[in-house]
C-alpha cells in the first residue's frame, strides 16, 4: 500500500481558518477537495492519503472527518484539538473513538515556541502519550530546542517531525538544523516527513539538488525505517506540482516503507 502522509482539504465557507486573507497567493484560495488530488493519485499509484489539518479548530477537524469517511482514499485525519484546555481529555476521548481521527497536530509553527512547554500543553500530551496515540510536530528550525524539551518531559510520545522541521533551504543554512535533527533522530518514537521541503526552497529556482543534503542528513540521522513521504498538496503547489514533489525524492529512496510502510506502522493504518 503506497501512502502520501501528508495533504490537506480545504474550504473556506467551512470554519475558519486564520491565515486566509486577500493577500493569499491565488494558487491556494480553492477550495481544494478529493477530486482536485485523484488524478494525481492514480498517476503515482498512491493508494491512501492522511489528511492533515491547517485550521486551528475542531470545526475543521470535523469538516476533515466527514472527508475521510466519504472517500476511500483518505486513511485518516490528523486534527486539530484545543490541548491548552482542561477539558482535552474528554474531547481527546470522544474524537478517538472515531477510527478515522488516527493524529493530532497542534500548530507550533504560529505561536511562541514557549508554548510546547506550558504545563496545561505537557499535561494534554502525556494524555495522549498514554494512549500511543501519533502526534504531529509542526516547527520551524528555530523552534526545534523547545521541541526537544518537550519531548524531555514527555518521553513516551509517538511523535513525527513535519515537513522536516522547515530548514531554510533557499539560504542553504544547514546548522543549526542538522545538529539539533539529531537529536530529535536519537529518539527511536520519532519519525520524520519529507514534506514541505520545495516551499522552503526558493519557489521559483529550486531543483531536487538543492533538497538533497537536507534529504541525505535525514535519513542519515533516522534511517529509512522512521521516514514516510508527504507531498503538502496543496501548499507545494505554490512552488510545484505533485509530480516535481514527488520526483524531488531521490529514486532510491521510492520504497515502500518511505512511501507507505512507515506512515501505515506509524499511524496505524491497516
Amino acid at each position: 500500500m503506497r501512502i502520501d502522509s501528508h495533504q490537506h482539504y480545504w474550504d473556506f465557507k467551512k470554519c475558519d481558518f486564520y491565515w486566509h486573507s486577500p493577500k493569499l497567493p491565488a494558487v491556494l484560495r480553492g477550495p481544494y477537495g478529493p477530486r482536485d488530488l485523484a488524478r494525481s493519485l492514480r498517476k503515482h499509484h498512491i493508494d491512501k492519503t492522511v489528511v492533515v489539518q491547517a485550521a486551528d479548530n475542531v470545526a475543521e477537524t470535523d469538516y476533515l472527518l466527514d472527508i475521510a469517511h466519504r472517500t476511500p482514499s483518505v486513511a485518516g485525519v490528523v486534527g486539530w484539538l484545543d490541548m491548552d484546555a482542561l477539558g482535552f481529555a474528554r474531547q481527546f476521548g470522544r474524537y478517538r473513538r472515531d477510527k478515522k481521527f488516527i493524529g493530532i497536530r497542534p500548530m507550533f509553527q504560529d505561536r511562541p515556541a514557549a508554548d510546547m512547554l506550558r504545563p496545561q500543553m505537557i499535561e494534554s500530551l502525556k494524555i495522549v502519550a498514554d494512549h500511543d496515540f501519533p502526534f504531529d510536530i509542526l516547527v520551524y528550525a528555530h523552534q526545534l530546542p523547545y521541541a526537544l524539551k518537550m519531548l524531555d518531559r514527555v518521553p513516551k510520545l509517538r511523535a513525527v517531525v513535519d515537513h522536516i522541521a522547515k530548514p531554510v533551504i533557499r539560504e542553504r543554512k544547514m546548522q543549526p538544523w542538522k545538529k539539533h535533527m539529531a537529536e530529535m533522530a536519537a529518539r527511536p518514537n520519532v519519525y520524520c516527513k519529507f514534506s514541505g521541503m520545495v516551499t522552503e526552497a526558493n519557489l521559483k529556482t529550486w531543483t531536487p539538488a538543492d533538497l538533497r543534503p537536507y534529504i541525505d542528513h535525514v535519513v542519515e540521522c533516522f534511517d529509512t525505517s522512521r521516514v514516510m513521504f508527504g507531498s503538502d498538496w496543496p501548499v507545494c503547489l505554490l512552488a510545484g506540482s505533485y509530480d516535481q514533489v514527488v520526483n524531488a525524492i531521490p529514486k532510491h529512496l521510492h520504497t515502500p516503507a518511505i512511501f507507505g510502510g512507515n506512515a501505515a506502522r506509524f499511524y496505524g493504518i491497516r
